[in-house]
């Protein structure tokens, strides 16, 4: 389908969405949301398609809400950014965490502000080593949103993510990488073809296990020890049960590689 501030490329079961505004550094509009939306559900519903990337084009990433945008407006002309979050960042920000296949962020440049939270929303992060994330918020009066207050402190701690947020420092992609933030960085020149072969490799894999994995993890933030070992269970179960544990195991025993069909 046509795009007119994203482009689509399906390829070997991976999904690249690619932001397409460089000249306002892929500055995110509600008609890019609009587009993003589109383009999820259309990733979400394709069987063949196992991985999504999404990512930048240009110098950036994204730098985050396009602040020149007409801002929506109360009865009395006051600004209601409540209501840019309500229809775009907050369905944004929940549905990559729920998506039922793996996502990548992969920071070719500069992720700021919201930009930096849906990178964070993703299940990995990867990052050019020139790119930097950037809890901006604070330098325009602005209150972190875009679940940023909610994953930041889960992945570097409260006392770091406080720090982050109220001094808005920007964390350059090697630091990133040490925080957790960032799963691995890559020489800039190199970043594309690093990416696409994470991308191609989770592609490949368990595609009804990686679900469950991703099911697991997020369910551990709200369960006690004794709610997590019954998930487990659970889930083993049906990971046992499935075509891809018998050819993984198959695979195993005659060393050589598993050819997962995702069943």
């Amino acid at each position: 389908m046509p795009f007119a501030t994203i482009r689509c490329e399906t390829h070997a079961g991976v999904t690249t969405v690619t932001l397409t505004r460089p000249e306002r550094l892929n500055a995110i509009t509600a008609a890019m949301h609009a587009e993003l939306r589109k383009a999820l559900d259309a990733c979400a519903a394709e069987p063949a398609v196992r991985c999504l990337v999404l990512t930048g084009t240009g110098r950036a990433f994204s730098s985050g809400q396009d602040l020149t945008e007409d801002l929506p407006r109360d009865a009395e002309g006051r600004p209601d950014l409540g209501r840019a979050l309500d229809r775009d960042y907050n369905p944004l920000i929940r549905r990559l965490v729920d998506f039922p296949k793996v996502t990548i962020a992969a920071l070719n440049g500069p992720a700021v502000g919201a930009a930096a939270n849906i990178a964070l929303a993703c299940d990995i992060v990867v990052a050019a080593r020139s790119a930097y994330l950037q809890e901006a918020f604070a330098q325009i009066a602005l209150v972190p949103d875009a679940g940023g207050t909610w994953l930041l402190p889960r992945i570097v701690g409260m006392k770091r993510a406080m720090a982050l947020m109220l001094t808005a420092d920007p964390v350059p992609a090697e630091e990133a990488e040490r925080m957790g933030l960032v799963y691995k960085v890559f020489d800039d020149a190199r970043f594309p073809e690093e990416a696409a072969a994470l991308a191609q490799r989770l592609a490949a894999g368990p595609a009804a296990t990686l679900r469950m994995i991703k099911r697991a993890l997020r369910a551990s933030a709200g369960n006690d020890l004794d709610a997590q070992l019954a998930l487990e269970r659970e889930l083993q179960l049906e990971a046992g049960r499935s075509r891809d544990f018998i050819e993984g195991v198959t695979a195993f025993r005659e060393k050589r590689r598993p050819k997962f069909d995702g069943r």
